[in-house]
């Protein structure tokens, strides 16, 4: 896990895929289940998104969406844990999947980033939020 900069760690920011139909859907969720906007949340293709890509070595065009909160940095089923830890109940049991072993959590989570595209869709642009919960975007 890698520092981000100063101006930015004490927010919990999502870099998702803005051109996904599942990562879209994915932060549409979070938005729902997270009523005290804990989460910011940025495109990866977005200029934030591409400048805190590059702070944190990471290629332009992740797999994965990415969380930065705490200064630290996490990745695919980490992040996703992480993030489940803060929405409302049901979901912060997702941490039982914590005991299960980093490459089996990975393996699936790559499994699903490899095929995103084929088995949701993709969008001919980045999505945009709508003016309600536009303020939780970044850039």
């Amino acid at each position: 896990m890698a520092t981000v900069p100063a101006a930015e760690a004490h927010r919990a920011i999502i870099l998702f895929d803005g051109v996904c139909n599942f990562c879209c859907a994915s932060v549409q969720f979070i938005i729902a289940r997270d009523p005290q906007g804990y989460f910011k949340f940025a495109s990866q293709q977005s200029e934030v998104g591409r400048e805190l890509l590059a702070f944190a070595n990471l290629p332009a065009t992740m797999d994965t969406f990415v969380l930065i909160e705490d200064k630290a940095i996490y990745t695919r089923s980490a992040a996703a844990l992480q993030v489940a830890s803060r929405l409302t109940q049901p979901w912060p049991l997702c941490a039982v999947f914590w005991l299960v072993p980093v490459w089996l959590r990975d393996a699936a989570y790559r499994l699903l980033a490899r095929n995103r595209y084929r088995w949701f869709g993709q969008k001919d642009a980045c999505w945009v939020p709508t003016p309600e919960i536009r303020a939780r975007f970044l850039g």
